[in-house]
């Protein structure tokens, strides 16, 4: 599969896949903390590790209808270098991966127009529409060669005000991931990390630590001869 060119179905699983992966922050403004949990040991990708919820865009997602979308720039950010129907299906998917893996709702109060997909069927059971408004595109990484899985992940950020479900309430979580919890994040290092996620914890930190928002957003490449950061949005490429 050509990067970016469709919205795989994964039966080509050494493709490239489009994925979102959602970043939620508690208490941002006085002790902040990170929902993380922990992959099985014999996952084909990252066994054991700690990870943000997440995974890959599936073909229905760019269908299922948005509350909110996501806001400007961000959309704008995240339709670079991304076919369209992607760039629609990626949040839609980040709201279901965080509800897949940790039973919270990032949704608003509504009523489906149409025949619920059966992914969606709790979600919309609890009478909530997926709305992408109160979500941060920060960061865009691809999977070096070589890889068991490769993905061409988009990171989203999220205030845990935004979320609709109590946040310490993970009984609606499928098993994907264990040991799910709020890490306080001076902590989160001490924990077993991929690589990308402590290159976008330190963007995150960063964040965190107040300033002007970012005017673009970082693009990671890592294609084993060399790791190369561009910017999404306007930017010039880093060295």
């Amino acid at each position: 599969m050509q990067r970016g060119s469709t919205i795989s179905t994964g039966i080509d699983k050494t493709a490239i896949r489009d994925a979102a992966t959602v970043i939620v922050v508690r208490d941002a403004s006085t002790a902040p903390r990170i929902l993380m949990g922990q992959r099985g040991a014999k996952a084909a990708f990252m066994p054991s590790k700690f990870v943000f919820p997440g995974g890959a865009v599936d073909a229905g997602d760019s269908t299922i209808p948005l509350a909110a979308p996501l806001p400007d720039p961000c959309s704008a950010r995240l339709a670079e270098q991304t076919p369209e129907a992607v760039a629609r299906a990626l949040p839609i998917a980040a709201i279901r991966e965080l509800w897949e893996e940790t039973g919270q709702i990032l949704g608003t109060a509504g009523t489906w127009p149409d025949a619920v997909p059966e992914d969606w069927l709790g979600f919309a059971e609890r009478g909530y529409l997926p709305a992408a408004g109160a979500m941060e595109f920060v960061f865009r990484a691809i999977t070096p060669p070589g890889r068991p899985r490769r993905f061409d992940a988009r990171f989203f950020l999220i205030d845990a005000e935004a979320l609709v479900t109590d946040p310490d309430d993970f009984s609606a979580a499928c098993d994907e991931l264990s040991h799910l919890q709020w890490i306080p994040l001076p902590e989160v290092r001490k924990f077993d990390l991929p690589f990308i996620t402590e290159v976008v914890l330190a963007e995150i930190a960063a964040r965190l630590r107040g300033g002007p928002v970012p005017d673009s957003v970082p693009f990671y490449k890592d294609r084993d001869e060399d790791i190369h950061f561009a910017r999404l949005g306007g930017g010039s490429p880093l060295s």
